[in-house]
């Protein structure tokens, strides 16, 4: 099969591999789309520790079960499925305790095993989920950092009425505005430098927008309830951090490059009490996301935007890496949308 290889940081080939076989308990899927994302930059820069080379990017992907292996039950050939990338070793101290995103051995479907980046992908049948009716197939790679924004609600816990501060306007910056109005938000706001981005977070519903957080705080002069940096940026993370309301969250959601420091005050963190909080990955959140997919809380059409041939690999991570678009895809199998 035609298949994307990062061979190792900054090195990257469009090649042909041996197609997937499935073990026990595994199937492979024949890939309709694969969603590119900030975490496969920073995969080809060597910028994401957990990487294991070569692999086989793509960790948001739908499409139908093409075979299956010994021991499988529940799914046939031809069910339209995507899948939880994730892996977990089952017997470390956290996936003991339930926190399986912290997995002592952790692993990812195309970020330490081969992903869906190629025609084929094989999946363990635990990590599958059958999509609803009402989702089409080439909108449910979406399901995935959907997902993960569901885990960082679950990590905020926030209260009906809150106000939410975001930075970025880029994938995950409007999947968050998104759930944040249908998770009770008094408002939403969302700072960006691309004025375009902005525009479309207006469209889907943000209470007010601007290119800096100064420009916002005359409606805000306390600060807000909740801020999430969504771009791993670290100028903007450091802004960030100066934004929650005293008794506020700030939560990092955004993947910076593992190398990076940001600067803060310790007294303000202390003096206002201000909750700092990560969040990794996906945690029992994915048959969620799949859930409000299927009733349509995210605008899917206005999420997507551009599609990318196999062979048009770079050329995708380069349009995303210049902020244009929003979600953009790698379609194995064609034909182009």
């Amino acid at each position: 099969m035609r298949a994307v290889v990062i061979e190792e940081p900054n090195k990257l080939s469009v090649t042909t591999v041996a197609d997937p076989t499935p073990g026990p308990g595994e199937v492979v899927v024949k890939v309709t789309a694969a969603g590119l994302c900030g975490t496969d930059v920073h995969m080809l820069a060597g910028e994401f520790g957990p990487t294991r080379y070569p692999v086989i990017p793509g960790h948001e992907f739908s499409g139908e079960i093409v075979a299956v292996g010994a021991g499988v039950t529940g799914y046939a050939e031809g069910d339209a499925v995507a899948a939880d990338p994730a892996l977990y070793c089952g017997a470390c101290h956290f996936c003991s305790i339930g926190r399986g995103n912290l997995c002592e051995q952790w692993g990812t479907i195309g970020i330490t095993v081969d992903g869906a980046c190629a025609e084929y992908v094989k999946v363990p049948v635990g990590n599958l989920y059958r999509l609803p009716a009402t989702v089409r197939l080439e909108h449910a790679p979406l399901i995935e950092p959907l997902s993960t924004i569901v885990r960082g609600f679950d990590i905020v816990g926030p209260r009906l009425g809150d106000n939410f501060l975001i930075y970025g306007a880029g994938t995950m910056g409007l999947l968050y505005l998104q759930v944040a109005q249908r998770a009770g938000a008094a408002s939403v706001s969302v700072v960006d430098i691309n004025e375009d981005r902005l525009t479309v977070a207006r469209q889907l519903g943000a209470d007010a927008v601007a290119t800096t957080a100064d420009a916002l705080t005359d409606d805000h002069p306390r600060g807000w309830q909740v801020v999430t940096d969504c771009t791993g940026n670290i100028r903007a993370i450091e802004d960030g951090l100066t934004r929650p309301i005293r008794g506020g969250t700030f939560q990092q959601f955004g993947c910076a490059p593992d190398q990076e420091k940001a600067r803060f005050s310790p007294f303000r963190i202390y003096n206002d009490e201000i909750r700092i909080v990560g969040s990794m990955a996906i945690l029992h959140s994915y048959g969620r996301a799949v859930e409000l997919l299927g009733k349509g809380v995210i605008d899917s059409e206005t999420m997507i935007t551009h599609r990318f041939g196999l062979d048009r690999y770079a050329e995708a991570l380069e349009t995303f890496k210049k902020g244009t678009g929003r979600k953009l895809q790698i379609v194995p199998n064609g034909p182009l949308a």
